[in-house]
């Protein structure tokens, strides 16, 4: 790996001293990069062209690239900041320093973040000057809290509450598409589910359609296949288990465990929109399991702690899902099953990450559609996991919010929402945010706070998942989408008055990117996403 870093050499402070000119050099700019691709992961460089341009040099190509930096998992940060903190630390995770429409102001633990207006956002200032987040993890309860206008919207509205949303003049529902995924999460490492047999008796023995007849709101669906119909890579023609008692016992006595199967259904009990209530349905799957020789002890758990033991492989039976933060499988399959997935299914399925290696790096779609086929064929036969259910979910706000809107690939941005009646917008989600440093954070609720205070090199459309601009203006990439270049917005400051170029882009990237960079901290040093999205660590330690 090479790196370096804007320090001034002595003939260039001379000459600044005494008001000559001098062109800059490539040694002057900042660069990160692996000596080669073996270290197995997709970038092999990331390096500032100039102030203001930057250019990634992949291994191979990606089609997806542009939706994955667009992501609020890759938000760029300050080089002074990350390195006066180390990338890490209560200074780095709980306060932040970004360039977007709002800074935080306050985290009262456990009660509410307030946001403020940064005054030196380059783009359109927040319509109102505070935004207030709040969480709660009872549906009820958030209803209950936007009908006394203690707050002016709600996250992932309860199945019982829909209609009454809708037929009250007061409130206005604003639907999701069911872009997510429910799923029960299956360890290959913990016996008795290291045999594939048991694996495929557990997606025979569940009830998909019981569960969402009973338990989810209208537009949800049932899972057959590891991403929603909405998702580019969803093959109708894939296979699909259907539910048959009689099958799971018969695969059962075959795979020769003996019954009954004692184990433990993990969970964290936070309302999701692919979730939206996971202690009924955690004591459904636990009843059903039971009529097929699987005794489940279900175990509650506090969100962060139990996302960081997924993560681990710590888990064995566990509820878990996904919502989309773009529209392509890649976003799906290769964050949960690919080469740089984390070890929450246990063993890789190296069948299954070749073929999302190959799908991945194709620009033809057709060819990439036959490619997610066996794939998702692979999936179903591997069984690292159930899907269940596609949520359908929503957001709720009073009618007076205007500019009010439901975000399906990022959370709302409160910058576009005006209350005639004050000057704030407060917001009440399911649960409270882990951290906000979400270059290693995985959680959605978590996800909504920081992308009010940061921002990537791309962001998408409001309401939507097109990529737009954001810190970078323009972007291309050269004809084998290995070369991509990103020009910077000029003018644009953090919050701290400091001002934004391409060594903050470079830093960013390299702290998520190096094993070996000091700053690769974080608050747990998992950084998912980057490793599921790109492939591996640079320096990692041998494991």
């Amino acid at each position: 790996m090479k790196r370096v870093f804007r320090v001034l050499p002595l003939i260039l402070l001379t000459a600044i001293i005494l008001g000559l000119v001098i062109p800059t050099t490539a040694q002057d700019l900042p660069s990160v990069s692996a000596e080669s691709c073996d270290y197995g992961g997709e970038l092999l460089a990331v390096e500032a062209v100039d102030a203001l341009t930057v250019k990634f040099t992949l291994c191979y190509p990606d089609p997806a690239l542009p939706s994955k930096v667009a992501f609020s998992a890759f938000a760029i940060h300050s080089a002074d900041h990350l390195n006066a903190t180390g990338g890490g630390g209560e200074a780095m995770i709980n306060n932040p320093i970004g360039t977007g429409p709002y800074k935080l102001e306050s985290w009262d633990r456990g009660n509410e973040m307030v946001f403020t207006a940064n005054e030196l956002y380059w783009g359109e200032p927040p319509i109102e000057s505070t935004a207030i987040l709040k969480w709660n993890s009872e549906a009820a309860a958030r209803w209950t809290e936007l009908q006394a206008g203690t707050v002016d919207g709600i996250d992932n509205i309860g199945p019982a509450d829909f209609a009454a949303v809708e037929a009250n003049p007061d409130f206005k529902l604003y639907p999701r598409i069911p872009n997510n995924i429910f799923y029960l999460g299956i360890n290959n490492t913990v016996a008795p589910f290291d045999n594939q047999l048991v694996r495929q008796a557990l997606a025979y023995g569940i009830d998909k359609q019981r569960i969402v007849d009973n338990f989810y709101p209208p537009a949800s669906t049932v899972a057959n296949q590891f991403m929603p119909a909405s998702i580019f890579g969803y093959t109708p023609d894939a296979n699909v288990i259907p539910y048959d008692v009689e099958m799971a016992k018969q695969l059962l006595a075959e795979s020769g465990v003996p019954l009954p199967i004692e184990t433990t259904i993990s969970y964290r009990d936070v309302v999701r929109g692919y979730l939206p209530q996971p202690a009924v349905v955690a004591t459904d799957l636990q009843a059903q399991l039971a009529e097929i020789g699987i005794n489940a002890t279900i175990t509650p758990m506090e969100s962060g702690a139990f996302l960081d033991a997924a993560d681990a492989g710590e888990l064995s039976l566990h509820l878990l899902g996904w919502g989309a933060d773009y529209p392509d499988a890649t976003n799906f399959l290769d964050y949960h099953f690919g080469a740089g997935s984390s070890d929450q299914f246990g063993d890789k399925d190296p069948v299954l990450t070749d073929l999302l290696t190959q799908a991945g790096q194709l620009s033809d779609p057709a060819a990439r559609l036959e490619l997610y086929l066996q794939a998702n064929n692979e999936i179903a036969n591997f069984v690292p996991m159930v899907p269940i259910a596609n949520g359908g979910n929503a957001v709720a706000f009073a009618a007076r919010i205007a500019g009010a809107y439901s975000g399906p690939f990022a959370g709302e941005q409160f910058r576009v929402m005006e209350d005639p009646n004050d000057d704030n917008i407060i917001f009440m989600q399911n649960g409270e945010p882990i951290s906000l440093f979400c270059n290693d954070e995985s959680d959605g609720e978590t996800f909504r706070a920081c992308e009010q205070i940061n921002e990537s090199l791309l962001g998408y459309e409001l309401g939507g998942g097109a990529v737009v601009p954001a810190l970078a203006t323009e972007w291309s990439a050269n004809e084998d989408l290995t070369e991509w270049t990103f020009t910077l917005r000029e003018g644009v400051k953090f919050s701290d008055g400091s001002d934004f170029d391409s060594a903050d882009v470079v830093a960013s990237w390299a702290a998520m990117w190096d094993a070996a960079d000091p700053n690769h901290k974080g608050r747990d040093g998992n950084f998912t996403y980057f490793n599921a999205f790109f492939g591996a660590f640079l320096n990692a330690p041998p494991a």
